[in-house]
């Protein structure tokens, strides 16, 4: 079962960011929950070739596109799960710095010390 407590994390900061951004819209806690799974798969499978692609742009503003990249990842995901919607590049931009964010944060809560 502890497979599953990362996927409640990202699930918590996508209802965070629900409910803080204007422009990010989840139907409930199951598209949550698939919507983590999507970040995640997207972010294993995708973001490493967007990275890799995008390599000298990122150089040229000291890692600032990874940003971009977020963002992009955050809609890729949104487009693949029914009941989770990003209006515009905006609100998937602030989306994916606020759920950074706040996974960042509960994992720090939760960790095992």
């Amino acid at each position: 079962m502890k497979w599953l407590i990362p996927f409640v994390i990202n699930a918590v900061a996508l209802l965070a960011a629900d409910y803080l951004i204007k422009g990010i819209y989840l139907s409930g806690i199951g598209p949550a929950i698939l919507a983590a799974v999507a970040l995640g798969l997207v972010n294993t499978l995708i973001r490493p070739v967007l990275i890799v692609l995008t390599l000298p742009l990122s150089l040229l503003t000291l890692g600032l596109f990874i940003l971009v990249i977020n963002a992009i990842t955050f809609s890729l995901a949104s487009l693949l799960v029914p009941g989770f919607h990003v209006d515009s590049f905006g609100a998937a931009f602030l989306g994916a710095i606020l759920t950074s964010i706040v996974s960042w944060f509960l994992n720090m809560l939760l960790r095992d010390r």
